[in-house]
């Protein structure tokens, strides 16, 4: 590590932290939070305690400039010491990964239109690329896009199937990645639109993001010319503009959900008693937690290492894709680790561990299966060999 964290991120991280642990907490027991994420209006009262407490949208400057990577590592992280911290605070995906895209490529009207209202936190978006499995469409392998965006006159018509998309009940922004004549497209869309149904919100282990992950049937939706984002054809390397750093956001806020299993687990085995000491002193659950530490601390220098390349302006899918699987694969053992040292309160609701421990398994398949990225770089090891 070459580069510190600035005293700015530092200092806004502190703010982020108290806001989250003071704050947002006490709202993991609300019974709008629920098995589909938290509802809107909570989503609309977290985040106007975030707008009174400066920490709306936290890793963005109020003259719309970014904080580096590696500064939005650290508040990031802060922000996921609650799983509603992202939500409340504007770091959520898929916003965060959205704003970071528009912000990259759309035009200043397309800004004006889609990203303000959510860098302002008064809108969500969702991103339509996963389609479903049972029509033989795109997931891990986005060159099999089935949804077909045709140009007709001044507006593109779009037809297709997608599934998994997180967020698109209660969206107001959507992006709609379609195979035009010239390739994959993306397109920005007004939502909620007649065109574009839900056909169901899918039940999942996770539960921590608003409207879950919806199944979604497009039908003769008409999209202005105008509203397509960038160039045409070019749907695939503006997804990798997203990708990468979206997937180092996923591990910078799970990092946050893991190290809040760990304290909570760290908690009750110095204060709960069995076979006559407390639960740390005997050596099975003290090397778990040892191990957990060992494990958040090598996670935090690989979300460091990923941050600083792409800070330097290189592409980072390899460092990503290394880190994604490094990172969900040691949070997972983590968050499991702290199940397993609390026993049956580690598996019941009564505290948080149990979701902790859902979310954290769904990050291992979200943004790409470990398995999918080491095969990528199975592919890249062998190109290099023989090159």
């Amino acid at each position: 590590m070459s580069v510190a964290v600035s005293a700015e991120a530092l200092a806004v991280g502190d703010v982020v932290e108290q806001f989250v642990r003071n704050i947002v907490v006490p709202y993991e027991r609300d019974p709008r939070a629920g098995h589909h994420g938290p509802s809107e209006d909570l989503v609309v009262e977290m985040r106007a305690k975030a707008r009174d407490a400066g920490v709306l949208a936290p890793h963005i400057r109020d003259d719309g400039s970014h904080f580096s990577q590696l500064d939005t590592a650290h508040i990031l992280k802060k922000s996921g010491l609650s799983p509603l911290g992202p939500v409340a605070c504007n770091t959520m995906a898929p916003d965060e990964g959205n704003m970071f895209l528009l912000g990259k490529v759309a035009s200043a009207h397309q800004k004006e239109r889609f990203l303000d209202p959510l860098v302002a936190g008064t809108a969500r978006s969702a991103f339509f690329m996963t389609e479903p499995a049972s029509e033989n469409g795109a997931g891990s392998d986005p060159s099999m896009m089935q949804t077909v965006a045709e140009l007709v006159g001044d507006h593109w018509v779009i037809n297709g199937r997608k599934t998994f998309i997180t967020g698109a009940e209660g969206a107001r922004v959507g992006i709609i990645m379609a195979k035009s004549a010239q390739g994959a497209s993306l397109f920005l869309v007004d939502l909620p639109n007649p065109a574009i149904r839900i056909v169901r919100v899918l039940e999942t282990i996770d539960n921590s993001m608003p409207g879950g992950h919806a199944e979604i049937a497009i039908e003769n939706l008409r999209v202005p010319a105008e509203q397509m984002l960038g160039e045409a054809g070019s749907g695939f390397r503006y997804a990798q503009i997203r990708l990468a750093p979206a997937r180092l956001s996923h591990c910078m806020r799970w990092h946050g959900v893991a190290t809040r299993a760990q304290e909570i687990a760290v908690n009750y085995a110095c204060k709960r008693e069995a076979f006559g000491k407390l639960l740390i002193d005997h050596e099975g659950v003290g090397f778990m937690l040892a191990e957990n530490k060992i494990d958040l601390q090598q996670a935090e220098l690989m979300i460091d290492w990923c941050a600083e390349t792409l800070d330097r302006g290189e592409d980072g899918n390899v460092e990503s894709s290394m880190t994604k699987v490094a990172v969900s694969e040691a949070l997972f053992r983590v968050a499991d680790r702290c199940v397993q040292v609390m026993g049956g309160m580690g598996v019941s609701g009564d505290t948080i561990v149990e979701q902790l421990f859902r979310e954290v398994r769904a990050f291992r398949i979200y943004d790409g299966p470990t398995e999918v990225h080491k095969w990528s770089l199975a592919k890249k090891i062998k190109k290099q060999a023989l090159s």
